[in-house]
């Protein structure tokens, strides 16, 4: 038997635009589970989510009328409890009993079932299965309360309640209406934030062919609010309606341009419009002097506009706006958004006029009135720390010239932040000091390290473009991390107010895909001198959480937990080799001589902890037994040349080459204690496996390979 469809809809005041797709798939999605929990739907309805500016809806297929009822069982209480020695009921039973609605005819009919050690009294009923009014009651109040609004608004409301005027509700906004239609029935008894259920909702503001739209059944639901209210009520269709149109007009404007793209201002565009319609605007050429990160930025952060690039990406003095009226003659819109526009592009452009009259290096001062953080100073102090460390990163390198960019580029970097173009948009950091460097005449490897000391900004974000950048890139994130761990200033669970997290990932990113020769350690301890007598030395945690963060990456790139695990249980210091090391784990764990190795190393491990220090030293005269002179044969001759691999680069070819010592190795175990009762031979075999156990864990802890 089919069941009709179910349509509910809240009618409610324009919604928050960046919180709207959210808000109505958590409403819709609420709604179903909340219904299937109650027996209404099944798994196999079907549930399609509608969210626009005034709407949030959801449509259902298949929902029962009413659900089925039931078969409960409900454990009442021990036997020797609830009946007496008679086998009558105890005043205990008759109590519990009438809690339930039962009364003492229903001890005839009582369950007797083993629980635990004891048997107990079960009462079995039938519960009837909720209407839908009384499921969809329930769901509704549920789905409303556990809406993810990022601010509740509280408000009065004016009838439908015991006192109008005075009684008042929280939302995200105020709802006006309520739909809950079960294929054509209203669904009367339903009601929520003093709204009764109808069948009557609201189309577009301006443009609705009639007011209200009267749904005909759940099934009509969008398309009656497409021909008679001129709205598309569903956010896919709308945003993929509002894509077809910016297409449409970049192809109509010719040349090749194309619009920005740009996921995150579709998606808040597509939450403002119920009726999509993109019009094509201009501005004048002469802003295009401006750079246009700056342009860019200003029309999508505050006017909500599509600029138009041409083929190679530059900025065109056109841009398309998405309008929600679709009025015969556009001029009058399309001429009031360009008036709009106008003075934003003139703000910008006076602020790049005006930050060029004054050098980077004469602001740099300013920085010293500026606060960083209350224990660590001021940005001023901030860029000497960055100076300092970008010399001592560079001086690793060993490079003179870097060394003299570097601490040029970090003397500017911050620089910008006094300008009144990042003051007015501060996500301009960065990118309008580059500007300004080379309006300076800096050269280009200062210019674009300015720009690119922020880099990696986030996941997936490109690195650095030079060595310059790197260094200076890597000073400054050190910087913050070594600043914050030397105060105590640590990430706690969902809190990470001054990013550390993804610092620490940006110099894990520096260091291995530039591949640079650089120790971790090393470049932390360089790093404190900076700070004097400011900071507490947390190197010791900072570099747990360097290789955490490092670990949870490497698992992200399809490595095992258990390759990670090898590799840095050793605390490799050039990150840089990391990546050549899993893969030799890889490479040796694919071997059949890997297993029995690993379980080996593992056990070669717990026998050197409890010795405590043991040198790797082996006096071949003390050697008795045939299976230990055979291991310390194969070691002379095999360890020589897997060291010469190792000190190649050539790990995998090292560890493989170990690989030959399976067969000595378990005649070793099988045959020699290693425990002897003579001091010199229990020494000299633990010298011996010392000397096994260095030579095969140069690469890896092939111990964390072994199988628990």
């Amino acid at each position: 038997m089919t069941h009709p469809n179910l349509l509910v809809e809240l009618f409610v005041e324009e919604l928050p635009p960046k919180a709207l797709q959210k808000l109505g798939d958590a409403f819709a999605q609420v709604l179903l589970a909340q219904l299937q929990a109650q027996g209404l739907a099944s798994a196999a309805s079907r549930l399609t989510a509608y969210a626009s500016p005034r709407r949030l809806a959801a449509h259902i297929t298949e929902v029962a009328p009413q659900a089925a009822d039931k078969a409960v069982s409900q454990k009442l209480m021990p036997v020797t409890v609830g009946l007496d020695a008679s086998g009558n009921a105890t005043p205990a039973l008759l109590k519990k009993l009438a809690a339930l609605g039962a009364d003492a005819s229903a001890v005839a009919g009582l369950r007797r079932a083993p629980d635990g050690k004891a048997e107990a009294l079960f009462l079995d009923s039938t519960a009837r299965g909720a209407t839908l009014s009384e499921g969809l009651q329930k769901a509704l109040q549920e789905s409303v309360a556990r809406l993810p609004i990022p601010k509740v608004m509280r408000y009065q409301l004016e009838s439908g309640c015991e006192q109008p005027g005075w009684t008042s509700v929280s939302f995200v906004r105020p709802a006006h209406g309520l739909v809950a239609l079960h294929g054509t029935e209203v669904l009367l008894s339903v009601s929520v934030l003093g709204l009764t259920a109808g069948n009557a909702t609201h189309g577009h503001r301006f443009e609705a062919a009639v007011d209200p739209v009267v749904l005909r059944s759940a099934d009509s639901y969008a398309g009656q609010l497409a021909e008679e209210g001129a709205v598309i009520a569903g956010f896919a269709e709308r945003r993929a309606e509002i894509v077809r149109q910016l297409q449409a007009a970049a192809a109509q404007v010719g040349g090749g341009v194309h619009p920005i793209q740009d996921d995150a201002l579709l998606d808040e565009v597509t939450a403002l419009v119920e009726r999509p319609n993109v019009l094509v605007c201009e501005f004048e050429k002469e802003f295009l002097e401006v750079p246009q990160e700056c342009l860019i930025l200003t029309m999508k952060a505050n006017q909500k506009y599509f600029p138009l690039l041409d083929a190679e990406g530059r900025l065109t003095h056109r841009f398309l706006v998405v309008s929600n009226i679709r009025p015969d003659d556009a001029s009058a819109v399309v001429g009031g958004n360009e008036r709009v526009v106008r003075p934003r592009l003139a703000d910008a452009k006076f602020f790049f006029d005006q930050d060029r009259k004054k050098t980077l290096e004469s602001r740099v001062a300013s920085l010293a009135k500026v606060v960083y953080h209350n224990q660590l100073g001021t940005q001023g102090e901030r860029v000497d720390r960055v100076r300092a460390i970008a010399r001592a990163i560079a001086q690793q390198i060993g490079d003179v010239e870097l060394a003299r960019h570097a601490d040029q580029a970090a003397q500017l970097a911050k620089a910008d932040l006094v300008t009144d173009m990042v003051g007015e948009f501060p996500e301009l950091q960065g990118t309008m000091g580059r500007y300004y460097a080379q309006a300076d005449g800096l050269p280009a490897a200062v210019a674009d390290a300015i720009e690119d000391h922020y880099k990696p900004r986030f996941a997936g974000d490109t690195l650095p473009r030079g060595d310059v950048g790197v260094v200076v890139a890597l000073a400054d994130k050190l910087e913050t991390l070594v600043g914050m761990f030397g105060i105590g200033n640590l990430p706690t669970g969902d809190r990470d107010p001054f990013a550390l997290r993804r610092h620490a990932l940006g110099v894990i990113r520096m260091l291995v895909e530039k591949e640079l020769p650089l120790d971790l350690e090393t470049l932390l301890h360089s790093a404190l001198p900076a700070f004097g007598d400011k900071i507490q030395d947390a190197t010791a945690p900072l570099a747990d959480f360097i290789y955490d963060r490092l670990a949870g990456s490497l698992r992200e790139q399809g490595y095992s937990a258990q390759e990670v695990d090898a590799v840095l249980a050793l605390r490799p210091q050039r990150l840089a080799l990391v990546g050549k090391q899993l893969a030799a784990v890889r490479a040796f764990a694919a071997l059949p001589e890997a297993p029995a190795l690993a379980a080996a190393n593992k056990r070669v491990t717990n026998i050197l902890k409890k010795a405590g220090d043991v040198d790797a030293h082996v006096n071949p005269e003390l050697l008795r037994e045939q299976a230990e002179k055979d291991l310390y044969a194969a070691l002379q001759r095999f360890v020589p040349e897997a060291d010469a691999l190792y000190d190649r680069g050539d790990y995998t070819g090292s560890l493989q080459t170990l690989a030959v010592l399976r067969a000595p190795v378990d005649a070793f175990f099988d045959d020699v204690m290693v425990n002897a009762e003579e001091l010199d031979l229990r020494l000299n075999r633990q010298g011996l496996l010392q000397s096994l156990h260095v030579a095969m864990n140069r690469v890896a802890d092939l111990s964390r390979l072994a199988v628990a």
